[in-house]
């Protein structure tokens, strides 16, 4: 057993439905939603809309452990798009507490990923117009109601205009951004936070040696590349207590020669599991244009690795989709716990489906009443 596993329910035969208890929070299951970016907040104010109630809410009534809310911007430079949610503002707080409570009401816990997108921010929707009528590709100029993006070195993503190196206000201003937004995500109702330092934006950006060439405190030495981080995790500890989990999600590899990878990775995690955080999130890209080896299951050897020489909590996600894969990550000790995306979205009922699938339907709460009649059942 991994020395920081939480010992397992003998009653249950199931690994993935033990419950997994992080400092004061106990979740009922270890299938948790990842985060989904949506690109829907219509008014472009950062407050989450029906949508999301509607959205996250689905996966908390269809069984999930954890239903951790998208990429929430902690200042509005750090959104991808305009159309990003946001919890830099007492409106938006507000908005995400009635989505919160009905997560709640459904038997799931509430995560918000916080986030700073970097020199990755302000680009066009993925999907639609902007509330301007505006559509494209890449960078959204200024005039249609994008902005200056920062980074940790004045290196262009691929494709998008080139940041602006952040100076040292800037980073603590940054920093402070994060704890403020950790603090109003506890008063909105979330059961955890979990900050933001994958898939190429601004914290991945200092992590990176392909991203960050700074020759100061945050620059060179691994140390300097994860002082920003560390300074994160440390402020956000204090600021939320010592009973709410804080959770890390790394890009495991940037998939190229000379990037960030699994051992740095682990390294760092151990660094941040000191620092305050409970538990990683790994997965894997998005710093840079890569080839990546995308198949079922690809980053679940970056989340064993990162337990394994770490000696950290991990979760596993990407291409994870059906009962027994998830099962086998979990029991095996690959991870602690696994995340879905896309299989949430196709199957908002897919925790009912695989508890039924593996016969611990009783490690749920009962079906909702209203959809009863749609519960399969064995075969007489």
């Amino acid at each position: 057993m991994h020395p920081l596993s939480v010992r397992l329910d003998e009653s249950v035969t199931s690994a993935l439905f033990n419950p997994m208890t992080l400092r004061s929070l106990t979740m009922r299951n270890r299938l948790w939603v990842a985060p989904l970016c949506q690109y829907s907040v219509t008014e472009a104010d950062g407050v989450p809309t029906d949508w999301h109630l509607a959205h996250l809410g689905s996966f908390a009534r269809g069984g999930a452990g954890l239903v951790m809310a998208e990429a929430t911007a902690v200042t509005p430079e750090g959104r991808i798009s305009p159309h990003d949610t946001g919890i830099w503002a007492d409106d938006q707080r507000e908005a995400w507490r009635r989505i919160v409570q009905f997560v709640h009401s459904q038997g799931a816990a509430a995560g918000l990923q916080l986030a700073h997108a970097g020199r990755k921010a302000s680009v066009y929707p993925e999907w639609g117009e902007t509330t301007e009528g505006h559509s494209g590709s890449g960078t959204m100029p200024v005039e249609q109601g994008g902005w200056q993006t920062v980074s940790a070195s004045p290196i262009a993503f691929e494709g998008y205009e080139p940041p602006v190196s952040l100076d040292a206000q800037g980073i603590e201003d940054v920093r402070l951004a994060f704890i403020a937004a950790a603090r109003r995500a506890v008063d909105a109702g979330f059961d955890l936070v979990e900050v933001h330092a994958a898939h190429g934006y601004l914290l991945h950006q200092f992590l990176s040696p392909l991203s960050n060439e700074r020759a100061d405190e945050w620059g060179g030495s691994l140390e300097n590349r994860a002082r920003l981080l560390l300074d994160i995790v440390r402020g956000v500890r204090a600021e939320v207590g010592p009973d709410l989990p804080v959770l890390v999600r790394f890009s495991g590899t940037d998939w190229t020669e000379g990037g960030w990878d699994e051992q740095q990775t682990a390294t760092v995690a151990a660094w941040a599991l000191e620092a305050g955080a409970d538990l990683f999130d790994i997965s894997s890209g998005g710093l840079v244009r890569a080839r990546i080896p995308v198949g079922p299951g690809y980053q679940v050897p970056l989340a064993e690795h990162v337990r394994t020489a770490g000696g950290v909590l991990v979760n596993a996600v990407g291409l994870i989709t059906d009962a027994e894969q998830a099962e086998h990550i979990v029991a095996s000790g690959q991870a602690d716990a696994v995340m879905m995306g896309r299989e949430w979205m196709r199957d908002p009922h897919a925790g009912m489906r695989f508890a039924q699938q593996l016969g611990v339907e009783d490690a749920l709460a009962p079906w909702p009443p209203q959809y009863e009649r749609a519960r399969p059942y064995p075969a007489d």
